[in-house]
């Protein structure tokens, strides 16, 4: 049985990575086509022509206006994925179309509907506008996992690995040092699990992004809205440093972390990765170390999770893993995940709020 959730909204690509030229991607194990119609909108389509199954995204297949022609036989398809002409006959067959799929551009990122088109309601697709907003700054990147996407998600709700994978970059002892809170809304689809470090080590990743050194207050809120989207809200500031009661908080560096955890089969994932910031908004210079270090950070995970990937392929079935408090977020977000995947009943519980 798959462990992919279907009929989810899952992120496919960039807004920048889709232009007025034949784009593929494998999400879901489904082979997809994007393109830009001369007007902007993007489109996706099953990449596949109907005839020979030959991949429309592979040269010599061609955009023609905003007409797709395959560059085996030249059946040519408009931007709804029907077939508008085929070679040899003026007749063209009523199933001759493609696949669509229902696409939407938020927050600079394109969301692709994996499953019944009827059922693709955009208002569960999950928010970050902050993605693109001019009060912040982003910088992003993509890396291929050769791993299920689950493990991803194992990784990015259980924090402490930071103290031990990722020292020298973002990972200080008061990450594990530091127990946390994790809260589960069933209704909502939410995972939240925080850690709040009220007096920690300044690692790198921020001493050089925000001036801050020596000791620092660091928050780390987590927000995952299964089966794609996570939210790391990061707080740094001066120790002894809280919020106005208002909600202003000038005192403090905000760095929004965003994964997008799509799976590309079920033995592989899209691991893509985004860090928006509050400040220095124009420096260059802090651009370019974030998305350094970030992606040095990412290919850490990368490695550990591919490692990971084949030990779990090679282990007997059946084996019990141990689970203490610290993967209470994690643990949660499995048992959504294997009901979003048809696996565990609709009313399995949750993990208990601590």
């Amino acid at each position: 049985m798959s462990t992919i959730p279907r009929n989810q909204w899952y992120v496919a690509a960039y807004s920048s990575e889709i232009t007025h030229e034949l784009f593929a991607r494998t999400v879901c194990g489904e082979p997809i086509l994007f393109w830009r119609t001369e007007d902007g909108t993007v489109v996706a389509h099953s990449d596949r022509c109907v005839h020979r199954r030959f991949p429309l995204s592979q040269a010599p297949s061609r955009l023609v206006g905003d007409t797709v022609v395959c560059g085996y036989h030249g059946f040519t398809y408009g931007p709804d994925g029907r077939c508008v002409a085929v070679p040899g006959q003026t007749r063209v067959p009523r199933t001759a179309r493609l696949t669509a799929y229902p696409v939407v551009e938020l927050d600079s990122l394109v969301w692709l509907w994996i499953g019944d088109p009827a059922e693709a309601d955009e208002g569960r697709i999950p928010r970050a506008s902050y993605l693109d907003s001019p009060g912040y700054t982003t910088v992003r990147g993509r890396e291929p996992l050769a791993a299920r996407f689950s493990l991803l998600v194992d990784n990015l709700l259980d924090l402490s690995h930071e103290t031990y994978l990722h020292g020298g970059y973002i990972g200080t002892p008061e990450v594990a040092d530091t127990p946390i809170t994790t809260e589960v809304d069933d209704e909502a689809g939410v995972v939240y699990v925080s850690r709040h470090m009220d007096d920690a080590e300044c690692p790198p990743f921020y001493e050089r992004s925000t001036g801050l050194s020596g000791r620092i207050s660091r928050w780390q809120d987590i927000e995952y809205t299964p089966p794609c989207l996570y939210k790391l809200h990061s707080r740094i500031a001066p120790v002894g440093s809280v919020p106005n009661p208002d909600g202003s908080d000038p005192d403090a560096f905000h760095v929004e972390v965003v994964y997008a955890i799509t799976p590309e089969t079920e033995h592989s994932t899209h691991d893509f990765w985004l860090v928006a910031r509050d400040f220095a908004l124009d420096d260059t210079g802090v651009s370019e170390f974030l998305a350094e270090n970030n992606r040095t950070v990412v290919l850490q995970d990368v490695e550990a999770l591919d490692v990971l990937e084949q030990v779990i392929q090679r282990e007997p079935e059946g084996y019990q893993e141990l689970s203490i408090n610290i993967d209470t977020g994690g643990l949660a977000a499995r048992r959504m995940l294997a009901r979003m995947a048809g696996q565990a009943p609709r009313n399995a519980p949750a993990a208990p709020a601590r």
